[in-house]
């Protein structure tokens, strides 16, 4: 709990890209609150990777101590909560928290990035993250040479064989159902000796999230040691939304080079406004986010 109500900027999600803008406001000397519900998207994730000085350390690792290093700027401040609902004031913008708490701020920063929607086959959600792998950068030289599932049909599932293939010459695509791939992907495919189920997908059998076998409807198993899919999502977060922030045709909260929103004063970074989910990536986008909210502050100012 913090007793002061009032700041300069608010930032909804304290993780990577949300303690990144911190940092640059921070050492700007700017009155920040960070507010978190403590739910990261990459949670179950046991390592994290292709991030330069910190490869192979855990996310929470990461996060934790990026947290520590940001709450020495003694004008920065963090609360563990979620926040629930913002509006418009006169003088900015109000964000309510679930407890009931309200807090203010010129500017507003929303670094809280998507949740991930599983498909509804048994072992999968438990594999997330862990098994059954989104990034081939984040995590394929981990499963180099091993054998490999993709789920996928059409244009995707072509994709995945050809973006994979680099990393392993033992790929199985599962369409998961009748193909729909053309006849000259399908011959590609064959012709890099990858082989195509077409069978239905019933589960994912697993040993705390390190999958073993994907079984099919058929009852036929086949042994994978990991699996890259990809996934839908939905924003994290639902206050941009109420304050009428435009959201892509593809689910994303629209930015502009400066990670401004169509609303003035209210800004956005990371994996809400990105499909290039990566630990790295947030971070730049935090830091640039912070130095340009910065910047609009000085312009007000003088």
């Amino acid at each position: 709990m913090t007793a002061n109500r009032n700041f300069e900027v608010i930032i909804v999600g304290g993780s990577y890209a949300g303690l990144s803008a911190a940092m640059a406001l921070g050492r700007s000397m700017r009155k920040v609150l960070i507010i978190d519900s403590g739910k990261p998207c990459n949670r179950q994730t046991p390592h994290a990777h292709n991030f330069i000085t910190q490869d192979g350390h855990t996310p929470r690792q990461i996060a934790e101590t990026a947290k520590e290093q940001v709450l020495k700027y003694d004008t920065i401040q963090f609360y563990t909560g979620l926040a629930i609902n913002g509006v418009k004031t006169a003088h900015g913008f109000e964000i309510k928290t679930q407890s009931g708490e309200v807090f203010y701020a010129k500017k507003l920063l929303f670094t809280t990035g998507v949740t991930d929607q599983m498909p509804d086959i048994m072992g999968f959600s438990d594999c997330w993250g862990i098994s059954i792998l989104h990034c081939p950068y984040c995590h394929g030289y981990e499963v180099k040479g091993e054998i490999i599932g993709l789920i996928g049909n059409g244009e995707l599932g072509f994709e995945f064989c050809r973006m994979l293939s680099n990393w392993s010459n033992k790929l199985v695509l599962f369409t998961n159902g009748k193909s729909t791939l053309t006849p000259e992907q399908t011959e590609k495919i064959n012709s890099h000796d990858i082989q195509i189920i077409e069978n239905e997908i019933l589960a994912f059998e697993h040993q705390k999230g390190h999958i073993q076998n994907i079984k099919l409807k058929d009852a036929e198993k086949k042994q994978v040691s990991a699996v890259f899919a990809k996934v839908g999502f939905e924003q994290h977060c639902e206050i941009p939304e109420q304050l009428d922030c435009e959201i892509t045709e593809q689910g994303f909260i629209k930015v502009d080079d400066f990670y401004k929103t169509t609303i003035p004063g209210v800004y956005a970074a990371g994996d809400n406004t990105s499909m290039f989910r990566a630990l790295s990536l947030a971070t730049a986008a935090g830091t640039k986010a912070g130095a340009f909210i910065n910047r609009e502050l000085i312009e007000e100012a003088f």
